[in-house]
């Protein structure tokens, strides 16, 4: 907890970057998307993913998946100890490897500030790596009184087209997040949030800007082949 309030201290929840106040990102070329997955029945390994896209055509760049040892036990609310370290560490070999390839930003399959203590795997990575970091979740985490009822449902339901949007407020009356409907042919939304250097409602706009489907490419390619779903 000490550590996480630690780095927490150092998000910054605005933009930072001239193309983030362009109405049509201009100046934005590379979009990054990251990711683990577990092998169903071993948690002791996982697949570290990072992917880079061209902006605005969407197209991959550079994709490194590699099988790596996780070590950290899962603990709820502190899953980040246990998945940013390999992921900074894929970050660091594109930087190595391919400076050039360098994301802009990174969209991270989770969540930033909409978390019990504010940071999130968004957050950490993007304090740890001081890239733009935006979490992207499937599911609405419930924290600071936000919860999955007929009130939010009736909510995502209102939203009728691609890019609608409301905001999660707290009961604390902190706005955490955003619900974002980010496909026409889809009524389950996104939760997006702020990871690091970035607004809210830029977050959303290029969230919305990423997706064929529902789910944003940079994280729809990022996954290894065969679980990639809309």
């Amino acid at each position: 907890r000490r550590e996480q309030a630690r780095l927490r201290a150092s998000v910054v929840e605005e933009d930072t970057e001239q193309w983030q106040k362009e109405p049509q990102f201009s100046g934005l070329q590379r979009v990054g998307g990251v990711d683990l997955s577990y092998i169903k029945g071993d948690e002791s390994r996982a697949c570290a993913s990072l992917v880079v896209l061209s902006y605005p055509a969407l197209e991959v760049l550079y994709q490194d998946c590699r099988m790596v040892p996780v070590t950290a036990p899962y603990v709820a609310g502190f899953l980040a100890f246990r998945e940013v370290p390999v992921l900074v560490e894929a970050v660091q070999r594109l930087q190595q490897e391919e400076p050039q390839l360098q994301p802009q930003v990174l969209l991270v399959d989770g969540n930033g500030l909409l978390h019990p203590r504010g940071f999130g795997t968004a957050c950490h990575l993007g304090v740890l790596t001081d890239l733009p970091c935006i979490g992207v979740a499937k599911n609405l985490l419930h924290v600071d009184g936000l919860v999955r009822d007929e009130l939010h449902r009736e909510q995502v339901r209102s939203l009728q087209r691609s890019g609608e949007a409301f905001p999660l407020t707290g009961t604390s009356g902190k706005v955490l997040g955003m619900v974002l409907r980010s496909y026409n042919n889809s009524s389950k939304p996104l939760y997006v949030s702020v990871g690091h250097r970035v607004s809210l409602g830029t977050a959303v706009r290029l969230v919305s800007a990423c997706c064929r489907f529902r789910v944003p490419e940079p994280i729809r390619q990022v996954r290894p082949r065969g679980t990639r779903g809309q």
